[in-house]
């Protein structure tokens, strides 16, 4: 049942791969008008949020009660939600006229990429013996 980086550690190949792919398209994004520090800004705020939700729904899939599992499912779901929502509405009233909807759409695919990984990696975890 222990944490370890392993267990994490497709989340972190994909911040990376993420964060490379971002860095490299820096020159696409200028000429499309898509703000290249808000979609980092995005990958980072994913990133963390996935590692805390992945570390409640790890902890969760060992509990004797299989309620336990689902519960956490679902308070991490509205946790995303909320962080995505707060994000995008803290990042609307600060930049006011500027505000990108290209680099939110962006980071929307990104919040998608990393809600794959999330799931593909739980579910791999839910077939071992202990889930």
């Amino acid at each position: 049942m222990s944490f370890s980086f392993k267990v994490v550690l497709p989340l972190f190949i994909t911040f990376f791969i993420l964060s490379a792919i971002i860095l490299s398209a820096n020159f696409i994004y200028a000429q499309q008008g898509i703000a290249y520090i808000i979609v980092m800004g995005g990958n980072c705020l994913f990133f963390l949020v996935s590692l805390f939700v992945f570390r409640i729904q790890y902890l969760a899939m060992y509990n004797s009660n299989p309620n336990v599992f689902i519960r956490q499912v679902m308070g991490s779901m509205l946790i995303k939600v909320f962080a995505c929502v707060i994000a995008v509405m803290a990042y609307y009233f600060v930049s006011g006229t500027a505000f990108n909807k290209p680099a939110v759409y962006a980071s929307m695919v990104i919040y998608i990429v990393y809600l794959v990984v999330e799931v593909r990696t739980i579910m791999k975890l839910n077939k071992t013996k202990h889930a």
